[in-house]
């Protein structure tokens, strides 16, 4: 019989061969400027055995940055930094979409042009750090986005999402997860605003409809997905009613036929609830399409998540740092290499591309 991890999954225009899929996964190893190593290449070309791969957080603009030396999709040179990734991982028979990432508070002055406070739904300071040269310091005081911010922030993801397709991904996922940009405004925690995009559900879900509506129009809805958190638990996100502004937008997902929907079931080191775990799924049922599930899996539970059909491929973080084959290791049982926590943000080839392989023809 064969292992449902290991049966191929349709993906919109796309099949994957595996359900093992590797999560997006900051690594703060870029250029200053936003632009990939070359490094980069060798590791995601190492990894090319995961079904699909989703690439760390790319900020859409220089706006959208919020920690030290993350990459960048919306210039020429990030285009061209990019595009020897996306071909090791299809010279390795893999796929890749890039997760296009705006972060809204979750930043600091030193990292945005000429000083310039953060952006977000409305003036709210985040109860959170975030990693800058200095190390890791308190996020910034934000501004509210007005109306020509929220225009040029529209304007910021349709240029991402035309640069993604310049470098070649096969597609990309919104990033509206994680207490970021996107979620600043879903969530009413954050979101005080008065105007069409605050208040309702319907004007929180606005802002994520129209950033949706203008990447689909450069990506086919097929080659697109989208990240929720529903049960927030990061970056001082909260909701008075989480069910039911993730209700509106897994709905609005379905009803957009995406590729699919990747979903932060629960975050590392923190437990989820019986009432957690019930209202994941009950939200999952409503969106018809490929549902993604994300959070603290090993093999065995995600072979028990795809036999209940609570999810139809999983996303797997921390193994993929420490295991470049790690399709393999969970098909055949073998033991893991340990993450080194110590190398997952900044540095050099340590903890990034030396993780040894099962085979050491690797």
């Amino acid at each position: 019989m064969t292992d449902i991890l290991f049966q191929p999954l349709k993906l919109g225009e796309i099949e994957l061969p595996n359900r093992v899929l590797m999560a997006p996964l900051t690594r703060n190893r870029s250029h200053a400027d936003g632009t990939p190593t070359d490094m980069a290449a060798t590791y995601y070309r190492q990894r090319a055995s995961a079904g699909l791969i989703i690439t760390e957080a790319t900020q859409i603009s220089a706006m959208g940055k919020g920690y030290k030396d993350t990459p960048g999709i919306y210039t020429k040179d990030h285009i061209e930094g990019w595009k020897p990734i996306v071909e090791a991982v299809h010279a390795g028979g893999g796929r890749i979409f890039c997760q296009l990432w705006h972060v809204g508070r979750i930043s600091h002055v030193s990292l945005l042009p000429e000083g310039a406070q953060p952006v977000s739904s409305s003036a709210v300071r985040a109860e959170t750090q975030t990693f800058t040269e200095n190390g890791f310091e308190d996020t910034s005081e934000p501004v509210a986005l007005d109306a020509e911010g929220i225009a040029r922030t529209l304007d910021d993801f349709t240029n991402a999402a035309r640069c993604a397709r310049y470098a070649g991904f096969d597609g990309v996922e919104v990033h509206s997860a994680n207490g970021y940009l996107l979620d600043q405004f879903l969530q009413n925690g954050v979101n005080r605003r008065e105007d069409q995009y605050g208040g309702s559900i319907e004007n929180r879900l606005r802002l994520l409809g129209e950033v949706l509506d203008r990447v689909c129009g450069i990506f086919p809805a097929n080659r697109v997905g989208v990240r929720f958190s529903p049960l927030g638990q990061a970056n001082d996100i909260s909701d008075s009613d989480p069910e039911a502004i993730f209700s509106a937008a897994y709905r609005m997902a379905s009803e957009r036929k995406l590729a699919y929907l990747h979903a932060v079931e629960q975050f590392f080191g923190q437990d989820s609830s019986e009432e957690d775990t019930a209202m994941l799924k009950r939200l999952r049922a409503l969106f018809d399409g490929v549902y993604i599930g994300n959070g603290s899996y090993d093999g065995e539970r995600a072979r028990e998540a795809l036999s209940e059909g609570r999810a139809d491929a999983i996303t797997f973080g921390r193994p993929f740092i420490a295991n470049p084959d790690l399709p393999e290791r969970i098909r055949i049982g073998a033991d893991m290499n340990e993450p080194d926590q110590d190398t997952f943000y900044g540095g050099g080839a340590e903890g990034y591309i030396d993780y040894p392989f099962l085979d050491p023809r690797h």
